[in-house]
């Protein structure tokens, strides 16, 4: 049932990993742009912080942002070079869920 495509194949592999990475360099640059919103709201809000809740935000927005950007990355990934697809079903008339 599998095809021997997708991220089977090199060229396909290399040229979508090259995609993924150059769509996570921009993702980083946004996420770097939403930390300087995030800090610039908070401190209009609170005023002068400390260093320690400084740190906390910055690690806290990049992360959060680049992990769920990172996931849904991958999802696309497998996705759009057809990977999804070569899943074999082995529960497939065995159990019935479509209905």
């Amino acid at each position: 049932m599998k095809r021997g495509k997708a991220l089977d194949d090199p060229e396909i592999a290399a040229t979508a990993w090259a995609r993924y990475r150059r769509f996570m360099k921009w993702m980083a640059l946004i996420a770097i742009v939403c930390v300087a919103v995030a800090l610039a709201v908070l401190w209009y809000w609170t005023g002068p912080m400390p260093l320690h809740m400084i740190l906390a935000t910055c690690g806290g927005v990049f992360c959060t942002f680049m992990l769920g950007t990172g996931l849904m990355g991958l999802l696309f990934l497998s996705s759009g070079t057809g990977h999804d697809e070569e899943v074999e079903d082995r529960l497939r008339g065995m159990i019935d869920i479509d209905e």
